[in-house]
């Protein structure tokens, strides 16, 4: 499966801001970020003219690198959005959002979503009472996932447990840190998604 395996903190920089695909490390005064505020490369503390067209694929390649998703996969989410009734832009974060590699991260069962992934493709994530192994398995409104129960005493797990309650967790979820289990309470609505993205930017982009 492809996935980006370059150096994460240049996506910070490069969006100038951070996007915490690191954990812990994104909270702690050696965050690249905070050393070198400015864009990686040998150009990167130019000013280049912010033209409409640069500011939308801004704001679509850091929405795409909050998630984790490469370009295709991005542009089908996108393409899905359109068809669903309601707003494009809304949709298009709703459908994220419900990334089970996204939902096992937002109930801090993962220090990122990067780590998010690999406990899935790992096998130690269930759904429904099935193991899923796809991190961009969509979960559903009512759905149950949890942690394998032979996966329940290994470090990350364990570290999880403790930490519970330590993270805000969406409204549309539910947590239960004793059984390391999560409850889909509903599908998430924009007002619950705290990404720091202008989604329209990113409809108009590919209306063009």
């Amino acid at each position: 499966m492809a996935r980006y395996t370059g150096a994460d903190c240049k996506l910070c920089r490069r969006e100038k801001m951070k996007l915490f695909l690191k954990g812990s490390k994104c909270e702690g005064p050696k965050c690249p970020i905070e050393i070198r505020p400015y864009p990686p490369g040998e150009h990167g503390r130019g000013r280049p003219k912010e033209t409409e067209y640069l500011l939308q694929l801004r704001e679509k390649q850091k929405a795409r690198r909050i998630y984790g998703v490469l370009e295709r996969q991005f542009h089908n989410y996108y393409v899905e959005a359109t068809r669903q009734q309601g707003k494009t832009g809304d949709n298009l974060l709703t459908l994220l959002e419900r990334r089970l590699d996204n939902v096992v991260y937002r109930a801090g069962f993962a220090k990122s979503r990067d780590m998010a992934r690999q406990l899935i493709r790992h096998g130690h994530i269930r759904v429904n009472g099935k193991k899923v192994n796809i991190p961009s398995a969509l979960v559903g409104e009512a759905d149950i996932v949890d942690v394998k129960a032979k996966s329940m005493e290994m470090t990350p797990f364990q570290v999880a447990k403790a930490e519970v309650g330590e993270r805000q967790v969406p409204a549309w979820l539910g947590v239960d840190g004793e059984k390391m289990r999560i409850l889909v309470h509903s599908l998430p609505v924009r007002q619950q998604i705290d990404a720091p993205v202008q989604e329209q930017l990113i409809v108009e982009l590919y209306s063009k």
